[in-house]
């Protein structure tokens, strides 16, 4: 077997595996509660899976459940931030909300001042705006810049409202992927929803 191909396979296989937890943790918050054996299982998942464990979102999650289960004690407060971060991953970010939207795991935080004039912009996910030409038109009208994928240059990553079925997984796709990339790198990249950028525009 070819590198190329070798490489192609060991990418599947990690996709495969995210996608895997993201199923895992669905099923822990369905029913809006998180207990420490539902805490320790999906850490010992991930330390079975070394291969993604150091792979976004794994290793936010990853992390985070470790520092919890530090002391052998999953603190009130602790289930209520571990089931905010799952949330977070999965978008569904409470009980109430529609099916299929996007992950907030990676927005900035705080949500950043959103300037537009030469800024460079990239867009992922479904929008309730519109369509993405009439997000991409939006910002060109207000002095932005927009590229097709997140590069050195972007300046914002913007996420739609839903997900969208091109992405290769269920709640993100590459652009999102390639932004986190990027901030690791140093690049001062912000992720942003579009719930925040429509506000942005209507601060204008």
């Amino acid at each position: 077997m070819s590198k190329t191909n070798r490489s192609r396979n060991a990418l599947r296989i990690q996709d495969r595996l995210i996608d895997e937890l993201i199923g895992i943790c669905r099923g822990v918050i369905a029913d809006s509660v998180i207990d420490e054996r539902e805490a320790i299982f999906i850490g010992q998942w991930i330390e079975n899976h070394r291969e993604v464990a150091d792979k976004w979102p794994v290793n936010v999650v990853y992390a985070r459940v470790t520092e919890m289960l530090r002391d052998g004690i999953l603190t009130s407060e602790e289930k209520a931030e571990l089931l905010s971060t799952l949330r977070d991953l999965t978008g569904e970010g409470s009980p109430l909300q529609e099916p299929n939207q996007s992950t907030t795991l990676p927005l900035t935080r705080p949500e950043p001042e959103v300037d537009f004039t030469d800024k460079v912009f990239s867009l992922t996910g479904k929008f309730v705006f519109g369509s993405t030409l009439d997000c991409e038109e939006t910002i060109v009208e207000m002095g932005g810049i927009i590229v097709p994928a997140p590069t050195q240059k972007t300046d914002y990553l913007v996420i739609g409202e839903f997900c969208s079925p091109d992405w290769v997984h269920t709640t993100f796709g590459r652009s999102i992927e390639r932004a986190i990339e990027l901030q690791e790198q140093g690049q001062d990249l912000k992720i942003i929803s579009e719930r925040h950028w429509v506000d942005s525009l209507a601060a204008r």
